[in-house]
């Protein structure tokens, strides 16, 4: 197949959820996972979509995620939890953890969940955001497999290790930030990958010696770039303090990860929930979240530039082109999930052929 295909949100979702039941994954997580894969695929976020669904499959045909494992608190004291996810799914686990993080924060004013035995979740901003469809600022961290060397270092010992805060939104859309603590999210290696690309932009990862490369083989063995050098790498040991050094889980290269058999993820997820409403009406935060965000807007545009974009704004204009127009996957990435589709016996959907990839 060599061009790429477009596809509705439901149906993807519909074939996302059967792939998974065909592999003995319950029903209601099944449609957990495939939703929060297609909410990135929406807005526009693929390196988080469903391409994720191929890598998910493998580690559950291997057995290195128990796809029946639904966790256990471990541990609760005021609005702070401690959650064991006994290696279940990671949206799984998630969503249990932020349950639980929403009913503590309504009772505490703010909470504090962190999992340890996770995997993989998918993208933060399914997390943060579901804290504020509850009228609260949800923060979300995790840490991830090794692929990032410490600042002036040559092996890998942390992961993109992501941060995410969510708002309430008012009368504009509400900011929502999503950041890799490197310069680019691992997915966007492997998509280059599943695609057949052989380079990718300068400064998105090094070779075995820390030195940058843009040939997609050499970076795929080789280190992700932290963001801004120090800083990023910073941030990232910050994020696997808050999650992994916090709840007791799997630091560094303890880790497993999405390509590697064998051996379990070990993930850990740590959830923030802030009650604004112990500060001052959810309605007066977000007039004030709409004024600030109109006040970056105004911004006269730097040369070379249209407008002045905020966290967030370009995954809404995507997800409402989306919602719209379909879903454009790549060739590579249906291929590998029709192949896993395939390998249970779940037929094609429905979908459009689109223009030949160069």
């Amino acid at each position: 197949m060599s061009q790429r295909i477009r596809i509705q949100a439901e149906e993807l979702e519909r074939y996302a959820t059967a792939v998974l039941r065909a592999a003995d994954v319950a029903e209601g997580h099944a449609k957990l996972v495939a939703r929060s894969l297609v909410e990135a695929n929406l807005r526009g976020v693929d390196s988080h979509g469903v391409q994720l669904l191929g890598f998910y499959m493998e580690q559950i045909e291997a057995g290195d995620v128990d796809r029946h494992a639904v966790g256990r608190v471990v541990s609760e004291s005021g609005g702070c939890l401690h959650y064991d996810g006994e290696n279940g799914l990671g949206q799984v686990v998630s969503s249990i953890c932020c349950g639980h993080g929403v009913r503590l924060a309504r009772e505490y004013g703010i909470s504090l969940v962190v999992a340890q035995e996770s995997n993989h979740f998918g993208a933060a901003a399914f997390w943060a955001q579901h804290y504020a469809r509850h009228g609260l600022i949800g923060i979300a961290l995790c840490n991830a497999s090794p692929m990032v060397p410490p600042w002036q270092g040559r092996e890998p010992r942390l992961g993109t290790n992501p941060i995410c805060m969510a708002v309430p939104g008012g009368e504009v859309r509400p900011w929502l930030l999503d950041m890799a603590t490197t310069t680019v999210a691992a997915g966007k290696i492997y998509k280059a990958m599943l695609n057949h690309q052989e380079t990718i932009p300068h400064g998105w990862a090094m070779d075995r010696e820390g030195v940058s490369t843009t040939e997609t083989a050499v970076a795929l063995k080789g280190l992700l770039a932290p963001l801004g050098g120090y800083k990023g790498s910073g941030l990232a040991m910050m994020v696997e303090i808050l999650v992994a050094g916090l709840g007791g889980g799997a630091i560094g290269t303890e880790l497993g990860g999405l390509r590697i058999r064998g051996k379990r993820m070990r993930a850990s997820q740590t959830f923030i929930g802030i009650d604004i409403a112990r500060f001052m009406p959810v309605e007066a935060f977000t007039e004030r979240m709409d004024k600030l965000i109109r006040m970056m807007k105004e911004t006269p545009p730097a040369k070379g530039y249209d407008e002045v974009l905020v966290a967030g704004e370009p995954e809404w204009r995507a997800e409402e082109i989306r919602r719209r127009d379909g879903i454009p996957i790549e060739a590579g990435n249906w291929e590998t999930l029709k192949a896993a589709a395939w390998r249970h016996g779940v037929p094609e959907p429905e979908y459009e052929l689109e223009g030949a990839l160069e």
